[in-house]
């Protein structure tokens, strides 16, 4: 992607190829990481965390927290829950919903995970930018996203 730094508006369809592109690159490169190292995809990944820190959870919680469907959030979790790591009971406060909790079984596999994620993400992300770089991206990528809810919210 090329940006003119003299045009008033840059190449936003190169920047969201560069983006997506990114994403796809980093993610498929955390997910060999996390398959080798502890047998866990990142797909599985990313909901245990949103279990572990959230509590109560509920599959909306994951899926609001994780931008994906109530659908897609339900599979996964059964998914966790065939492989041990996590376990639904019901709901106290509203008997349509269950409460999703980890096992001890999935706390340290999270656990061991987390140090291979975090490893990675200090190899990919880390060592390529200094972390005022870091804090800029991720300040911009918040704004971003916070613009695109307030464009879904107005349509």
């Amino acid at each position: 992607m090329e940006i003119d730094e003299g045009d008033a508006v840059p190449d936003l369809a190169g920047l969201f190829d560069e983006l997506i592109r990114f994403e796809i690159e980093l993610w498929n490169a955390v997910d060999t990481r996390l398959r080798a190292d502890c047998d866990l995809p990142l797909s599985r990944f990313e909901p245990m965390r949103v279990i572990t820190r959230r509590a109560p959870c509920r599959v909306q919680d994951i899926a609001e927290e994780m931008s994906i469907t109530v659908g897609g959030v339900s599979k996964l979790v059964d998914r966790i829950e065939a492989a041990g790591h996590c376990r639904r009971r019901p709901n106290p406060d509203d008997k349509r919903s269950s409460v999703i909790e980890p096992t001890p079984a999935g706390r340290r596999l999270l656990a061991a995970a987390v140090t291979s994620f975090e490893d990675e993400l200090r190899i990919r992300l880390g060592s390529a930018v200094d972390a005022t770089s870091l804090r800029q991206f991720s300040a911009t990528l918040t704004r971003l996203r916070s613009a695109g809810h307030r464009a879904d919210s107005t349509e």
